[in-house]
Order: structure tokens, then sequence, then C-alpha cells
């Protein structure tokens, strides 16, 4: 990545980052998920949609917080 491309987020940053975070608590992940919604109904299933990719990375986002937090419902 190049000096400017790192200069290019660094301005961007401020503007995404309260969308973009790791969850933390259940209010982060509850946040998340809120973005996530909004996201897929916007998108939908069209991979070429510019959003795309970030509702990919907000879609991991919120399983790695629910692998970890959320306990699985054992098969009966």
């Amino acid at each position: 990545m190049s000096a400017a491309e790192i200069n290019a987020m660094e301005r961007t940053w401020p503007s995404i980052a309260p969308l973009l975070y790791v969850p933390h608590s259940e209010n982060d992940y509850s946040r998340l998920v809120a973005v996530l919604d909004s996201l897929i109904d916007m998108v939908g299933e069209d991979e070429k949609h510019p959003l795309a990719s970030l509702m990919e990375v907000v879609g991991v986002l919120i399983e790695e917080y629910e692998d970890e937090h959320v306990p699985e419902i054992a098969a009966a």
C-alpha cells in the first residue's frame, strides 16, 4: 500500500469508523447487525454492488463475535 493510499484512508476513516469496527460488547454487536441489515437491504445479492465487499466484511466481524460469544444450540 502506498503512502498516498494510506493518507487517503486516514482522511476517510473517521467517517467510516463509527460503522465498521470489531464488536466488543452486546451493544457493539447489535449496532453492527443493524449496519449489516441496512447493507443487505441496499446491496441484496448484487455481488457487483460497490458496497458488496463491505457487507462481506461486516458479516465476518459479526460471525467472529458470534463464534466467541454466542453459545451454540445443542443438536437434539
